[in-house]
């Protein structure tokens, strides 16, 4: 008996195309709503304004010195193996430009994987009722190697937890359940003072750097200003050649 012939591997190479196209669509839209969040006065700006930027021209302001852009226990998203740049963003985890950032800084850090190292720093604005206990969240998790998948767990499921006035801690209690976390050390540490005051320093810190609302991103230490994805590839390229 013959088997029924057929075209797989045509089938298999359409389904591939079709992926690929999805997920390239979903990137634009985050791409599009993130330069349209910046290109629109945005709610989410910082308590207070205690440092100055002065223009050094190419998209990029000289930060202020009154504090470290990068620390040592800084939380590195991604170590480029052979750096030649470094990318820091203080995001906010409730923060809706940044959620639409995302996508668009998963594809730079993917594309510069072997020269950009990415850093976050957290920016917990006031106005969000649960930025900063989910800031507390991953930091718990961070401390169990578990940075990545727990801010991405965030973004991705923002829409599910943000912007109410409900405490959102058991939720991400269940994340951390579902990422298979040690439960009793993730406990303490979202309990210990000392894990509010980390994220708290980095609030300091960018506010002291001239940070006034997320995501803000640096770029060897050069405060970006961003318009365009275009743009944010060019600083990268320039930066990465160096």
């Amino acid at each position: 008996m013959s088997t029924p012939t057929g075209n797989p591997p045509r089938t298999s190479k359409k389904a591939k195309v079709i992926v690929w196209a999805v997920l390239a669509a979903l990137v634009l839209v985050g791409v599009v709503a993130f330069f349209a969040a910046r290109a629109q006065s945005t709610p989410d700006t910082a308590p207070a304004q205690a440092g100055q930027t002065a223009s050094s021209g190419s998209g990029q302001t000289a930060a202020s010195q009154a504090a470290p852009v990068v620390r040592p226990d800084s939380r590195v998203l991604s170590q480029a193996p052979n750096e030649q740049a470094v990318l820091v963003e203080f995001l906010d985890f409730e923060c809706e430009g940044c959620k639409a950032a995302y996508p668009v800084v998963e594809e730079l850090r993917a594309e510069y994987a072997d020269t950009v190292t990415v850093v976050h720093r957290y920016f917990p604005l006031p106005g969000h009722p649960n930025s900063m206990t989910a800031a507390v969240a991953v930091e718990a998790a961070a401390q169990q190697e578990a940075y990545e998948a727990m801010y991405q767990r965030m973004f991705e499921t923002q829409e599910q937890w943000s912007h109410s006035a409900e405490d959102r801690s058991p939720v991400f209690r269940g994340y951390a359940e579902e990422l298979g976390l040690d439960m009793a050390a993730y406990d303490a540490a979202v309990a210990d003072p000392a894990t509010r005051a980390r994220i708290e320093a980095d609030v300091a810190d960018g506010i002291a750097l001239g940070v006034q609302g997320t995501p803000t991103f640096f770029l060897d230490g050069q405060l970006l200003t961003l318009n365009t994805l275009e743009q944010f590839r060019a600083e990268l390229d320039a930066a990465a050649s160096n």
